[in-house]
């Protein structure tokens, strides 16, 4: 698949909440989980194990920043982690923070809907996430 041809590659996925020269974090909004964001590797890669050590660890420690900003900002009964990749040739994680009463809860996002509801979001959410990742990962 060539850049011309990738999602990932042509468009950033989401609102950009943060960036550097390896990964971005975007916010791309979805109806049934508004406070679901994806790390996105910025060039084509499979697999995990394609990266280098290095950027592995990368990788990981910018999820995590998500993860914990996310249970700081929102505090969910849980957060799911999730790595896809089948459809873009882009290594990219899901953060998905879970409440009791969401709209699938005790199952995946991708599973049958249990109940029709969305949390409500804080006033500034992309603000207050953009703000809180950039304290953490300052370089």
């Amino acid at each position: 698949m060539s850049s011309s041809d990738c999602l990932f590659c042509e468009q950033a996925g989401g609102e950009v909440l943060w960036s550097d020269a390896r990964c971005r974090i975007v916010w791309p909004q979805e109806t049934d989980y508004p406070g679901l964001c994806r790390v996105v590797w910025k060039v084509h890669t499979k697999e995990m194990s394609d990266l280098c050590g290095e950027d592995r660890v990368h990788l990981m420690h910018v999820v995590f920043a998500v993860e914990a900003a996310l249970r700081d900002l929102l505090a969910p009964d849980k957060v799911n982690l999730a790595s896809f990749g089948n459809v873009v040739p882009h290594i990219h994680w899901h953060i998905i923070p879970r409440n009791r009463d969401d709209a699938h809860f005790p199952g995946s996002i991708w599973s049958a809907k249990q109940r029709e509801f969305v949390a409500p979001l804080p006033e500034d959410f992309s603000a207050q996430l953009r703000n809180r990742l950039a304290t953490v990962l300052r370089s």
